[in-house]
């Protein structure tokens, strides 16, 4: 019978001290199966401290403007020594620290300064676990363009990590062609930890953070929202897409694509099972029936009227070519027989919604054509959706008790979400009132 292999990420605030060190060893030993690890860098121990990615983001910046930056590195080294000191290792990272001070100082570039971060808490873990340091730069690889080189990376880092038994591998980066560091953009060493557990065709993929899982609503807005059990990689795309956040969606393709489940854990509540994801499930709550409720403000609606527009070849195909040649796409479509509503980000529009509204214009020659913004979307999402009946009724019934005004209506034929816009004004006590609706 062949071992488990887990992959297990831990963030920023996992790894900020010597004593969360010591939380996340004793994680990794209580199970044989958690081989590979991928780190982030140092984040902050208590409120006001500086995370390490920023204090060398700065050593970066400052370097930039011709200016010494001894002083702010100094900081950087203090905070891993600490660690260092902490773990009562005899590591020594002095030759390290002069080497990436003096290529910052030289203009090694941005991306190299911010990766050092887990560069430098890689190798201070793989010590402390006594594990292989694996270096991702010649591994993780991205195109000439900047743009992942998924399959590339896959293929070398699954002949690379099955050469080791166990390995620490530093999260957020990976290489150029030319071998110049390239940081991912958002979502960094979650990315780095997907990438890994595809390529180890891992059992499990482990993310452990600060938060014991994703819950049914956002907590500043829902006091103490139930936790979620389990949700699907289609559910956490739609509430991520609307502002959910512990983990953003980019971040667990290549264990989709891969059908690997991720489990989202708590380093300082580590009894917590937390939010498993999967492929798919037939199991939901059937008392609440929604998995959550998620949304954002600042969109708007572009509103094309227009007497037999539906019998109008391309009508909609040149209101969209409209939005496009401004490099913008839609949010949502909500349409009726004559009339055509097109949601958009707010702040993209701004700096071209008269030219929109000229296009339309000239390409449909409709009866009118108006903009309104101030636009809040709420999501209610669950796969149970689809199996309980009125589960519109009752959205719409909680708005109307809590004096809310729904401005537009949107439901996918999968039924697996309803959106729903409001005024901003509206849009706390919407998601509020749809959560206790569902939630008692």
């Amino acid at each position: 019978m062949e071992r488990q292999i887990k992959v297990v990420k831990f963030g920023g605030s996992s790894l900020a001290s010597a004593e969360q060190f010591k939380k996340v060893k004793d994680i990794i030993t209580a199970e044989e199966s958690r081989r590979f690890v991928v780190p982030s860098a140092p984040g902050k121990r208590f409120s006001g401290d500086t995370k390490v990615t920023d204090m060398l983001y700065e050593c970066y910046n400052v370097s930039a403007r011709g200016e010494d930056i001894t002083d702010i590195f100094a900081g950087v080294r203090q905070r891993y020594n600490q660690i260092i000191e902490g773990l009562g290792l005899s590591l020594n990272l002095d030759e390290e620290y002069t080497h990436i001070e003096w290529a910052i100082a030289h203009h090694a570039g941005r991306d190299y300064a911010a990766s050092r971060g887990e560069y430098l808490n890689g190798m201070i873990l793989a010590a402390y676990l006594g594990y292989d340091f694996i270096d991702p730069a010649p591994f993780v690889r991205f195109a000439d363009n900047g743009v992942y080189d998924a399959e590339t990376s896959h293929n070398l880092l699954t002949a690379e990590l099955a050469k080791h038994e166990t390995g620490v591998i530093p999260g957020f980066y990976g290489s150029m062609p030319n071998g110049t560091i390239r940081t991912f953009s958002r979502g960094g060493s979650d990315i780095t930890g997907s990438i890994v557990a595809r390529a180890v065709n891992a059992d499990i993929y482990e993310n452990w953070t600060d938060v014991n899982g994703f819950l049914m609503a956002d907590p500043r807005i829902v006091e103490n929202p139930k936790g979620i059990e389990i949700i699907t990689y289609r559910e956490l795309r739609e509430l991520s897409y609307m502002g959910a956040g512990v983990l953003h969606e980019d971040a667990i393709f290549p264990v989709r694509f891969a059908g690997i489940p991720v489990n989202i854990r708590n380093t300082n509540n580590p009894g917590d099972p937390g939010t498993m994801i999967v492929s798919s499930t037939d199991k939901y709550d059937t008392e609440s029936i929604i998995t959550g409720v998620a949304g954002k403000k600042g969109f708007s609606v572009v509103t094309i009227e227009k007497a037999m527009m539906n019998a109008e070849r391309g009508f909609g195909r040149k209101v969209l070519e409209a939005i496009e040649n401004e490099g913008m796409s839609f949010e949502h479509l909500p349409s009726g027989i004559d009339t055509m509503s097109v949601v958009l980000n707010s702040a993209e529009l701004e700096h071209c919604r008269d030219r929109i509204v000229s296009r339309i214009k000239s390409l449909v020659e409709p009866d009118s054509v108006s903009i309104d913004d101030g636009l809040a979307l709420v999501a209610v999402v669950g796969r149970g959706m689809v199996m309980a009946k009125g589960t519109a009724a009752r959205v719409f019934n909680a708005c109307g008790k809590a004096g809310v005004n729904i401005r537009m209506i949107d439901q996918g034929s999968s039924e697996l979400n309803i959106i729903i816009g409001v005024v901003e004004e509206d849009f706390e006590k919407a998601l509020s009132a749809i959560y206790h609706e569902f939630v008692k």
